[in-house]
């Protein structure tokens, strides 16, 4: 579907798209819920200057900074969200990339999740060499999230530290690795609808398989502070669209769900999406894990019914 097309769905009412967004789930990829949780091991300092970001050192956020954790402490924090009913783990650090000892210590990590947990383990970490993504691969790593953050378009708005063009690079390498991909975007940056169905088209045109859907969430002290999010039903239609747009990847819920959607969480689900990253985020907290089991509990419940 071409965006311009895409972008006409806007008009249709929020049920009519659901069902139709529902279906393509269901044809899709299935009654599969995808949950999983994620730690935030390297905090701050990044040299990057993404307009949203707390933890950039162009913005005075007060965030916490911080070293790579070490493999223990990273294995401990998996532990406890395998726990909390997480399937998969991600490890994600601040900054542009991590240097070969640094990706070291995470496959080390990664390799104890993966044989003593029996967790997914996913990582991101920034743009890696082909020789540091076959590293985390042969440790477990079987997937790896790098977001395009926003249309092509819109890019420039966003980041002028590093290129649209060099985030599809690193998407596509880590493909060439072997790797499954986790890649997708924020909503509520200033794009257009247009641009969020050509976002979608750019992540249709690359080897993505995961989808994660974030909600802008302002942040005193970056650029985009007085930014309003978008309303609930706006979310929950550009998840439909999404869904109509890319039928068979996974689409999950990430930070700003609980915000923005607030009581409307369960209707994600019912228009197109099919996981949710549980627990805290990089430096925002989530939910508790009792109430995200009772979702997922409640989203399967009226999948099968």
């Amino acid at each position: 579907m071409e965006p311009s097309d895409a972008v006409q769905l806007f008009d249709a009412p929020l049920s009519e798209l659901a069902s139709k967004a529902d279906s393509a789930r269901r044809c899709g990829v299935g009654n599969t819920l995808e949950i999983c949780a994620i730690v935030n091991a390297r905090s701050g300092r990044c040299t990057e200057d993404c307009a949203f970001c707390a933890q950039s050192v162009h913005h005075d956020t007060g965030v916490d900074a911080y070293p790579l954790m070490n493999a223990d402490a990273i294995v401990e924090a998996a532990r406890r969200a395998g726990e909390d009913g997480s399937e998969r783990f991600g490890i994600v650090t601040s900054g542009r990339c991590l240097e070969d000892g640094e990706v070291g210590e995470v496959a080390e990590a990664a390799e104890t999740i993966q044989e003593e947990l029996e967790m997914g383990v996913c990582a991101s970490l920034g743009g890696l060499s082909a020789g540091q993504f076959a590293t985390l691969r042969d440790a477990g790593v079987t997937r790896y999230n790098h977001n395009i953050e926003t249309a092509p378009g819109h890019f420039e708005d966003i980041v002028s530290t590093h290129s649209f063009q060099q985030r599809i690079e690193t998407v596509e390498c880590a493909a060439e690795a072997g790797l499954s991909v986790c890649c997708g975007g924020i909503l509520g940056m200033g794009e257009t609808r247009l641009q969020r169905c050509e976002m979608a088209a750019a992540l249709s045109e690359v080897p993505v398989d995961s989808v994660p859907v974030n909600v802008l969430l302002p942040v005193a002290g970056t650029a985009l502070e007085d930014t309003e999010p978008p309303p609930a039903a706006e979310v929950l239609k550009t998840i439909a669209i999404w869904r109509l747009m890319m039928p068979e990847k996974n689409i999950k819920l990430a930070a700003g769900r609980e915000e923005v959607l607030g009581d409307f969480q369960g209707m994600a689900f019912m228009a197109g999406a099919n996981g949710f990253i549980m627990g805290d985020y990089l430096t925002q907290p989530g939910r508790s894990a009792e109430r995200d089991r009772e979702l997922a509990e409640e989203v399967q419940h009226a999948w099968r019914n």
